[in-house]
């Protein structure tokens, strides 16, 4: 399983073709120009085509072996995925329920934003009350006997 997949990625580097393009220059090279009893694969160069066709025949199922267990991992990983997301989209509408509730109930109840502007309302009018010359609290009190004065 992984040599496969290690020489299959290796057969589609720029490496093996350089390394391919070497040998085969090579042995042409050898086979036309050595002297005729040191050749070993003359001119319409069979041996080389059989070293080509059985290399092409080992690297085709090597690759496809490679592919499907990338395509295996691949869906192991978008099966993943997705039980991932459908937890994120949970979680999102779990939070945007909470949200929705506390929104609901701070309309309900005086936030601080709301008290803020309000006694900056009323300090705001106590001042125009107080630069018109009139009286905004009287410090008197009304006649009455508390039972605690005696």
């Amino acid at each position: 399983g992984r040599l496969s997949e290690r020489i299959a990625r290796f057969l589609g580097t720029g490496r093996f073709i350089v390394w391919m393009t070497v040998v085969i220059i090579v042995w042409l090279v050898w086979n036309i120009s050595a002297p005729r009893h040191l050749r070993f694969d003359p001119y319409p160069f069979i041996f080389l085509t059989l070293m080509l066709s059985l290399q092409a025949s080992y690297a085709a199922p090597l690759i496809l072996l490679a592919q499907n267990r990338q395509d295996d991992r691949d869906r192991v990983n978008l099966e993943q995925d997705r039980k991932q997301n459908e937890r994120s989209i949970a979680d999102t509408e779990y939070l945007t329920r909470e949200i929705a509730a506390l929104r609901m109930g701070l309309g309900e109840v005086a936030t601080r934003d709301w008290i803020r502007s309000e006694f900056q309302d009323l300090i705001r009018e106590l001042e125009e009350h107080r630069s018109d010359g009139r009286v905004v609290f009287r410090a008197e009190r009304p006649p009455r006997s508390d039972v605690d004065d005696r």
